[in-house]
């Protein structure tokens, strides 16, 4: 199955203001092509799901064993035993089929899934991910089945703040923590901006949100930048 054609929204003027995370997920729902097979990740990824209309007919898969996973459940729709890969009591959508979470993984693994949407701890310019441990002493690892998703998708996307608690940017050069997968990251969504990998060690900004070029090179001093009609700084 090829993936399907993906439509680009037009720039966001910087004078807007960074993304909230409601905002920014309606952006990545928005980038979905009609009828993807999608794996949301644990953490904000997961609020995607919210913002899915039933028209775009993307199928939801979750690692402990489901496709047709729907939006968040509350209240009286909360089923303790309809869960996502992160404990989240969820909705189902029609047609939802539920299976062993090796089969889950199986498809996975053999690349059956259109989109995977993770959380980074730092994406690299050249698209490698980490996301599972930050290294440190006594760090619990999380890596769930992020190298799995990582690798296994057709696309993988990164959602997350662009800067540390303390200011320090995402988007890096190379990775200095641990890494989930090399050379896997296509796609970028930050409060921030969005940042286009394709391979070449570039990276390229399609949008900006809240900041203009001179902020975002500030930020990333040392990641080569790429701005519409620009080249790389």
């Amino acid at each position: 199955m090829s993936t399907p054609e993906q439509q680009t929204p037009e720039p966001q003027s910087p004078d807007e203001g960074p993304l909230e995370k409601e905002a920014l997920a309606r952006l990545v729902a928005a980038d979905i092509a009609p009828g993807s097979y999608v794996n949301l990740g644990i953490g904000q990824p997961t609020t995607v799901a919210d913002h899915l209309g039933p028209e775009q007919g993307v199928t939801l898969h979750t690692e402990n064993g489901m496709l047709g996973m729907g939006r968040a459940a509350h209240g009286e729709e909360v089923d303790e035993d309809l869960i996502n890969a992160g404990k989240i009591p969820v909705t189902e959508t029609p047609g939802a089929s539920y299976f062993h979470h090796a089969d889950s993984f199986a498809m996975m693994r053999g690349g059956h899934l259109d989109v995977c949407v993770l959380g980074a701890y730092q994406v690299s310019a050249g698209g490698d991910l980490a996301n599972w441990s930050t290294g440190k002493p006594g760090a619990i690892p999380a890596v769930g089945g992020a190298m799995d998703l990582a690798i296994g998708a057709k696309s993988t996307w990164v959602m997350m703040c662009l800067l540390t608690r303390d200011g320090t940017a995402k988007i890096v050069p190379e990775c200095t923590f641990p890494l989930t997968g090399v050379g896997c990251v296509s796609r970028v969504y930050t409060d921030l901006g969005v940042f286009l990998l394709e391979g070449d060690g570039k990276v390229r900004v399609r949008q900006m949100h809240g900041i203009d070029e001179s902020g975002l090179r500030e930020l990333m001093p040392e990641v080569p930048l790429v701005f519409p009609e620009g080249e790389a700084a």
